[in-house]
């Protein structure tokens, strides 16, 4: 896992830009600690940072294809394929040479034998560059799911690309602007492919290939869900899941540096820890470390609300039993959510004030705490995406509503709270159109099957919006939150073969055990705990102490007692201090203050400048 960053420029000569480049290269720092690299030419400028993960010694980027003395192309890459091993010796009865045992050395060679389509032969997460100094054309790719991030920013001459925003804007031919659609794309909750929010950037999206040269720049889809008659029954499908299972962790367990699993207790994270378990100790390879995050008083003082029935403590400790994995378990309190620091630091990994609150806050918290013990987690992220375990594939309401399901069950951990916007903006905005167009935009893409109808052609529908929406708001989150300490979080749900077989199981054969999540509690049923098979799907925890609301209100008003704030663009200033100057003992609703704070603290220190 690295990050990337580079400048195509068709009409200058970059060889003299090296400061500018190297600044974008820095800004990758937290997502490759342990090495850094620029390559320099006329009219490209590729910088890498190094987290390393396989090949220690010989995997150091920008990585160079040469033949006979002469340069044939320069990769940049983040990720990891997997199947590099099989590739490695494909590619050597082809008759290519190989001086690493690295994956990024598999990748270069791949390219030069299969060029753009390599894509094809890749199982893995990535994202990746390669300037062809032959034709001088840059590609950029992405893996079909849309694990790892990849955003470009075209310029009059070329183009500039780079892991995460902050790499292209360290650029000063990029523009921090946001319009009128950055703000709809920011405040919908909906996850437009391809839209990056700033002005002219966007994301390459999950499964395309962007290619730019000097005629201009081209898009394809390399991989898409696709739609076909499922050929098995509910048994031979339950086996053939676990078999996929066995497979994708078994290559996501490969490793020259240490490993661990996130573990919440809940069926996805289990399941995952559980063949993790079972996979090393067949290879004699000792325990599974795991890791879970808790608040402090969270179990003794829980109290279930309509997400959450159960505190994941005892349940992550029932598995932790049952498999004798060696964990640890982190835990937070309202000091560390709250610490401006760490806030600011969640705030700097996110580039964008899209967070979830105290939710991305622990996360960021959790991931440097393994960062002392880990390199790589394997997580449990996607699962319900896959397999339908969210609330709202099972309540008809959402299911059948005219919109993203999300959207149809109440506000989403307070993300589509607009309560402290400005009215006249939100009119001018029209949130409520701007999500109903892209709901139909991703009607139109659903693949179908002949005469499909009814609950199935729906299920699939709500299946699709999962996948290619709200999965990437989940992914992007966990991206960010890890690589900004370091830490290379692996998704074993999201390997293509297993999401494309699971999408075209009937979604009766999805439900056979009348819950949410059947064919993966069968599949698993013989490496995991009573309690673990029978606990109600919950969400990722957020605290309950009053006292994180509290110190919310107050650095609230701390905030709105200053005379100017950036925010007050976009912000009703006015019901913002009404609502933090009610009664001490009067609850507050923690979402909008959440906004507040993050909107201010990204237009003061991102220098954005608003254009609606």
């Amino acid at each position: 896992m690295c990050g990337i960053t580079g400048w195509v420029d068709y009409e200058r000569d970059l060889t003299g830009a090296r400061e500018v480049a190297q600044a974008m290269t820095d800004t990758m720092s937290c997502r490759g600690p342990d090495d850094e690299g620029l390559w320099l030419s006329p009219h490209a400028a590729i910088g890498h940072r190094r987290l390393a993960i396989i090949d220690l010694a010989g995997g150091r980027q920008p990585m160079i294809a040469e033949a006979d003395g002469r340069e044939l192309a320069v990769l940049t890459y983040s990720g990891e394929v997997y199947n590099f091993q099989e590739l490695r010796d494909e590619l050597v009865s082809r008759g290519h040479a190989f001086r690493t045992y690295s994956d990024t050395e598999v990748l270069l060679h791949a390219y030069l034998e299969w060029g753009e389509d390599l894509a094809d032969h890749l199982n893995g997460m990535f994202a990746f560059a390669v300037w062809d100094t032959r034709d001088e054309q840059l590609i950029l790719v992405r893996d079909r799911m849309g694990i790892k991030p990849l955003y470009y920013y075209p310029t009059h001459d070329g183009v500039l690309f780079g892991s995460e925003p902050k790499a292209i804007l360290a650029n000063p031919m990029a523009e921090r602007v946001v319009d009128a659609d950055g703000l709809r794309e920011m405040l919908a909750f909906v996850k437009t492919p391809e839209v990056a929010i700033f002005k002219g950037m966007y994301e390459v999206r999950p499964g395309q290939i962007v290619k730019i040269r000097r005629e201009g720049i081209t898009k394809r889809r390399y991989w898409q869900l696709t739609a076909y008659e499922h050929p098995d029954d509910v048994a031979a499908t339950v086996l053939n899941v676990r078999g996929l299972l066995d497979d994708i962790i078994a290559r996501q367990l490969i490793s020259d540096v240490p490993l661990c699993t996130l573990l919440s207790g809940g069926l996805d994270s289990s399941a995952v820890t559980a063949l993790a378990a079972h996979d090393l100790k067949a290879q004699g390879l000792g325990k599974v470390r795991s890791f879970s995050v808790d608040f402090l008083g969270y179990t003794e003082n829980f109290k279930p609300d309509a997400a959450r029935a159960t505190p994941d403590g005892p349940y992550a400790h029932d598995l932790v039993r049952h498999v004798g994995s060696d964990h640890t378990d982190i835990v937070l309190d309202s000091a560390d959510l709250i610490d401006p620091a760490v806030r600011a630091a969640v705030l700097r990994a996110r580039d964008l004030p899209v967070g979830m609150g105290d939710m991305d806050t622990s996360l960021y918290l959790l991931f440097r705490a393994i960062r002392s013990h880990s390199t790589v987690a394997l997580s449990g992220e996607s699962a319900d995406e896959v397999f339908g375990g969210y609330q709202w594939f099972h309540d008809p309401v959402a299911v059948h509503a005219d919109t993203f399901p999300w959207l149809a069950v109440g506000d989403i951990v307070g993300h589509m709270n607009l309560d402290l916007l400005d009215q006249d903006l939100l009119r001018l905005l029209d949130i409520p159109g701007y999500q109903a167009d892209s709901y139909h935009d991703s009607m139109a893409e659903v693949p179908r099957l002949p005469g499909e109808n009814g609950l199935q052609a729906r299920m699939r529908e709500i299946s699709y919006f999962n996948l290619t929406r709200f999965v990437q708001m989940l992914l992007d989150r966990k991206d960010r939150m890890s690589m900004a300490v370091g830490l290379e979080v692996r998704v074993p749900f999201c390997d293509h073969r297993l999401v494309n077989y699971v999408f075209n199981a009937p979604w009766a054969m999805k439900t056979f055990d009348g819950r949410e999540k059947s064919l993966l509690r069968a599949a698993c049923a013989d490496i995991l705990p009573d309690s673990i098979l029978r606990r109600v799907k919950s969400p990722y925890p957020s605290t309950q102490d009053p006292s994180y609301g509290v110190a919310l209100r107050d650095a609230a008003r701390e905030l709105l007692s200053g005379d100017y704030l950036p925010s007050q663009e976009v912000m009703d200033l006015v019901d913002a201090r009404k609502m933090v100057s009610r009664a001490d003992g009067e609850p507050l609703p923690r979402p909008p203050l959440e906004r507040l704070l993050q909107l201010d603290a990204w237009l003061k220190d991102y220098e954005v400048k608003v254009s609606v």
